[in-house]
C-alpha cells in the first residue's frame, strides 16, 4: 500500500508543480513572498488545477505516511519530478535526449538504493521532549535562515533558495501530517482538533505555499524545482529520525549503499530539473512605475 499510495501521490505532485509555475511566472515580482501572491493566483483557473492536483498529493502521501516511515516514503515522493518533466515534455516540443534519460535512471535507481540498502522501518522507542523541539526549532530556523539569503540575492540566484526553504518546510509538515495520523488511531477526530499538530500542518502548509509560488514566480522551473524535490526529503528523513524513532540498517554495507543512493538521487534531479524541457515561460512585464 505505500507504493500504491506513494507513487501517485508523487505523480500527482509533479503534474502539479508544473502548472503552478506555469501561472506563477506571469505575476509581478512586486508581489513575492507576499500573501497577496496566493490571492492573486487564486483567480488563475491554470493556478487552481495545479493547486489541485497538488492537494489531492498531499492526501495520498499523509496516507502512505501512516503506513511506513518518512525514510521510505519520502524518497518515493521524489519522483514527481519524473511525472513533471513528463508533463513538461508533453506540453512542450523539446526532446528528452540522453541527458533527460540519464537523469531519470539516476533519479530512480538512487531512491530504490536507498530503500532496499536502508531497509526503512518506525522504531517502537520513545524521544525526549526537548529532542524533539531541537529538531522542528533547527528545520524552521534553517527555513528561515534560506529566506533571510534568498532576499538580499539577486533574482536569479532566489528560486532555488526560496524552493529549499520551501522544502525544508514541506519535510517539516510531512513528519507533522504522520503524527496527526496517529492521533487520529488513538485518540479519533476530537483528539485531533485538540493538538497542535494539525494546526502546524495546516500553517507550514500556507507559508511554504508562499514560498513555492515565490520561487515559481522568481525563475523558471529548472532553477526551483530541484531544490524542492531535494529539501523535502532530506527534512522529512531528518525529522523522522530526529523525533519520529524512525531507523535505518546502518550497518557499513548499508550505509555505503545509502550514500551511493544519495548521490544518484541528487544527481538526478539536478540533471532533470535543469533539463530544457522544463518550461521557462514568458513573465508579465511589470507595471510602469509612478512618479
Amino acid at each position: 500500500m505505500i507504493y500504491l499510495l506513494s507513487v501517485p501521490a508523487a505523480c500527482l505532485l509533479g503534474f502539479g508543480f508544473v502548472l503552478q509555475q506555469h501561472a506563477a511566472e506571469r505575476e509581478p515580482l512586486s508581489l513575492m513572498l507576499s500573501f497577496r501572491l496566493l490571492l492573486d493566483l487564486a483567480r488563475v483557473p491554470l493556478w487552481l488545477a495545479g493547486i489541485g492536483c497538488m492537494v489531492m498529493g498531499q492526501i495520498l502521501g499523509a496516507l502512505a505516511l501512516t503506513r511506513g516511515s518518512l525514510a521510505e516514503v519520502e524518497p518515493l515522493l521524489t519522483l514527481n519530478l519524473l511525472f513533471a518533466m513528463a508533463l513538461a515534455r508533453w506540453l512542450g516540443d523539446q526532446p528528452l535526449g540522453w541527458s533527460g534519460w540519464l537523469g531519470a535512471a539516476a533519479l530512480s535507481c538512487g531512491v530504490a538504493a536507498i530503500i532496499l540498502a536502508g531497509r526503512p522501518y518506525s522504531g517502537q522507542g520513545q524521544v525526549g521532549v526537548v529532542r524533539h523541539w531541537v529538531v522542528i526549532g533547527c528545520v524552521l530556523a534553517l527555513a528561515g535562515v534560506l529566506v533571510i539569503i534568498a532576499k538580499h540575492l539577486r533574482l536569479l540566484y532566489r528560486p532555488p533558495l526560496l524552493a529549499a526553504a520551501a522544502g525544508t518546510l514541506y519535510g517539516l509538515q510531512d513528519a507533522l501530517t504522520r503524527v496527526s495520523g496517529h492521533i487520529v488511531g488513538a485518540r479519533g477526530v476530537a483528539g485531533l482538533l485538540v493538538s497542535w499538530e494539525p494546526w502546524a500542518v495546516v500553517a507550514l502548509a500556507v507559508v511554504g505555499l508562499v514560498l513555492v509560488q515565490s520561487a515559481f514566480e522568481a525563475g523558471p522551473l529548472r532553477l526551483s524545482l530541484p531544490a524542492l524535490s531535494v529539501a523535502e526529503p532530506l527534512s522529512g528523513i531528518a525529522c523522522g529520525i530526529g523525533f519520529l524513532h524512525d531507523e535505518l540498517r546502518t550497518t557499513p554495507a548499508a550505509l555505503a549503499w545509502q550514500a551511493v543512493g544519495v548521490v544518484a538521487a541528487v544527481s538526478g534531479v539536478i540533471v532533470l530539473g535543469r533539463h530544457p524541457v522544463m518550461p521557462s515561460g514568458k513573465r508579465r512585464p511589470e507595471p510602469p512605475a509612478h512618479h
